[in-house]
């Protein structure tokens, strides 16, 4: 292992090894990844000092203390975390033990289990594309193992055509091959690993924290109209009891009554990133759903399968609706307050005719309230531990929408009118592109509910008082920074410039790719390959038997009846040395090895046959010898351009 070809393919090798374990430093813990690390860089040193790689018992400590370190960060060897963990560290120290070909091979063939680890963790288009390229390195280690192809240019190239040449064959078993539903009891779930989003819960700074977050959520495809910004609320939790600091949902089974729908019916396609909860976010109000999802009590959607894997839910909402009466325990739920208000908050009631006039014209005097006096939105506003309520009411004046929804629900319970603090996401921005809506964590939102005669629970969203551009504009999620100033775009409107553009562009490409390839499960194979005829088991393995004969056909074709052409140099400069022996009757067969026609030819012309021989001689080195220079091949190239021969025939 210590000649130059084989140091270039361990300097290759440990190249490719680092770009395949690089996106996991996101996804194991430090310490294992600093540990991975030290093992790839004490093998890049031992490449030019190999007489620092270490013994046997070093080597065995070195695995005592990789298991060490995975147990006490995982403390188990199952699950997805702790899976990839140890093959990474199996892959590092493995690095140590390279001392053959036969060890290339081996970590060659690891790696490759560790790049397709990374879907794991990430199913992205940019992702996918990195594997891929990172996968072709890894192959062209193998190429140049097999073959004499020392340069990594000319061993890349032949991975990659190799590579391509499988991609057909790939689209055809990925598109016919029978999807195969893992079983629940072999998902290992990390439950461990938190993960941001809207909690079951709202207390002021819960949502300020999801505020400059551009984390995905959801994204939505409409089949026909979309509706403007001001309609643009994706329903969530529902909060109905409030210790007087937090708001926090009442989990009772109470029947979803059946409202009654009018105006415009909007279908769309919703594609759910994965979560920690069973949540799915509807478009208010949901009336139609499909599989598996069901409506709660609060006509929240909510997934009965496995929430932590991404998937795709046709509905259709409405944004007209009646919800009808309510039920006593409902009542007695949408007017709980954690004591007795503060005189100051009864007085405010009072002012605002609370306690004497109807509750629709209660909703006017607050909103009226909160445009009148010097209220606020902003995302960083003061500390209010003790009465948060008459804080912001009476003293600060300044808060989000949680602060606003939940000072609304407040004063309508003081005056005994059922309300109650809706959580979710608002508004979306759109991508021209794809002709869809991207929903982020940025896009968190809180809001009211008040429940009125014949008309149901109401949607009432105190923030558009304050600030209307945070409902009917789209917040600049570029110059969105925690204790700055909070910006917004028309969003829809406005024309993009080529940034956005081309970010559109990826997103739009990534949306499709989610869609299409990520998202193709048995429901969505089946759906697909009924559009072709193609519905029962059979059918699907005739097609697919004889597509991969056909393509098989057509690239063993291809590879085969090519034209003869030598595009290697080394047989390029024989070649010519073949044609200047032509000219003096000496014609090579196709069966005539490289010796046999030297042979022939030094018999022919004795005066010729030293520098014939050495030609030959330094042609078999470069082709089939393990080991060559640039220096060999030059020399090789002044030896048949410096040959002549007489013209006479012998």
């Amino acid at each position: 292992m210590n000649s130059p070809h084989h140091k270039r393919i361990l300097i290759f090798l440990l190249t490719s090894v680092g770009l395949i374990v690089l996106p996991h430093s996101v996804n194991i813990p430090p310490a294992l990844f600093g540990f991975f690390s030290l093992m790839l860089g004490w093998r890049f040193a031992c490449v030019w000092r190999p007489q620092y790689l270490p013994t046997v018992r070093v080597l065995f400590f070195l695995t005592m203390l990789a298991l060490v370190l995975l147990l006490s960060q995982h403390r188990h060897l199952l699950g997805r975390d702790a899976g990839t963990n140890l093959f990474i560290l199996a892959l590092g120290l493995k690095l140590l033990e390279i001392k053959a070909e036969r060890d290339i091979y081996l970590v060659t063939y690891l790696a490759f289990i560790v790049a397709a680890s990374l879907f794991l963790y990430e199913q992205s288009l940019f992702m996918a594309a990195y594997i891929l390229a990172v996968c072709c390195v890894l192959f062209a280690t193998l190429v140049a193992i097999n073959s004499l192809q020392i340069h990594t240019r000319a061993a890349l190239k032949t991975a990659t055509v190799i590579v391509m040449q499988a991609i057909p064959l790939t689209v055809i078993i990925f598109i016919l091959f029978p999807r195969v539903e893992a079983p629940r009891w072999m998902l290992f779930e990390e439950k461990n690993k938190a993960k941001i989003g809207l909690s079951d819960s709202m207390e002021p700074g819960s949502i300020s924290d999801l505020g400059t977050s551009e984390e995905l959520v959801f994204r939505v495809k409409f089949t026909g109209d979309i509706p403007p910004p001001k309609l643009r609320y994706w329903r969530g939790p529902v909060l109905s009891y409030t210790d007087g600091k937090r708001w926090t949902q009442v989990r009772f089974k109470a029947p979803v009554a059946n409202p009654s729908y009018a105006g415009t019916a909007y279908s769309y396609t919703l594609l759910m990133e994965t979560q920690e909860k069973d949540w799915v976010f509807g478009l208010d109000l949901p009336a139609q759903f499909s599989n598996p999802l069901v409506q709660n009590g609060y006509y929240q959607l909510i997934n009965l399968e496995n929430p932590h894997k991404r998937a795709e839910y046709q509905i259709t909402s409405y944004s007209q609706y009646n919800t009808g009466n309510l039920t006593r325990s409902e009542y007695q739920t949408s007017i709980q307050l954690p004591r007795e208000p503060s005189d100051k908050i009864k007085q405010l009631v009072t002012q605002l005719h609370g306690f004497d006039s109807k509750p629709d014209a209660l909703i006017q005097q607050i909103l009226n309230h909160f445009r009148q006096e010097d209220f606020h939105y902003t995302l960083t506003p003061p500390l209010m531990e003790d009465n948060p309520i008459d804080s912001f009411l009476f003293s600060t004046k300044r808060g989000f929408c949680s602060h606003y929804a939940s000072a609304f629900v407040y004063l309508m319970r003081v005056a005994h009118i059922p309300a109650r603090v809706v959580t979710g996401y608002q508004g979306g921005q759109f991508n021209r592109v794809g002709n869809f809506l991207e929903i982020r964590q940025a896009n968190a939102h809180a809001w009211a509910e008040v429940w009125l005669e014949n008309q149901g629970w109401v949607r009432v969203d105190p923030t558009a008082a304050i600030a209307p551009e945070r409902i009917e504009q789209q917040l600049n999620l570029d110059q969105l920074e925690l204790g700055g100033d909070i910006r917004f775009d028309a969003g829809d409107a406005k024309q993009l410039n080529w940034l956005k553009q081309t970010r559109q562009l990826w997103e739009n490409a990534d949306y499709q790719w989610q869609r299409w390839v990520v998202n193709y499960d048995s429901n969505n194979q089946s759906d697909f390959l009924s559009q072709f005829g193609i519905h029962d088991f059979k059918t699907m393995m005739q097609w697919l038997m004889t597509l991969v004969g056909l393509m098989t056909v057509i690239l063993s074709g291809f590879l085969l009846y090519q034209k003869k052409k030598a595009t290697d140099p080394v047989l390029r400069l024989y070649q010519q040395f073949c044609q200047k022996l032509q000219a003096a009757g000496l014609t090579r067969t196709d069966r005539e090895g490289a010796v046999d026609f030297a042979h022939r030819a030094t018999t022919a012309l004795p005066e010729h046959a030293e520098i014939i021989e050495e030609i030959t001689t330094a042609f078999i080195q470069l082709r089939y010898g393990r080991v060559t220079t640039r220096e060999d091949f030059g020399k090789f190239a002044k030896l048949v351009a410096g040959f002549k021969l007489n013209n006479r025939k012998p």
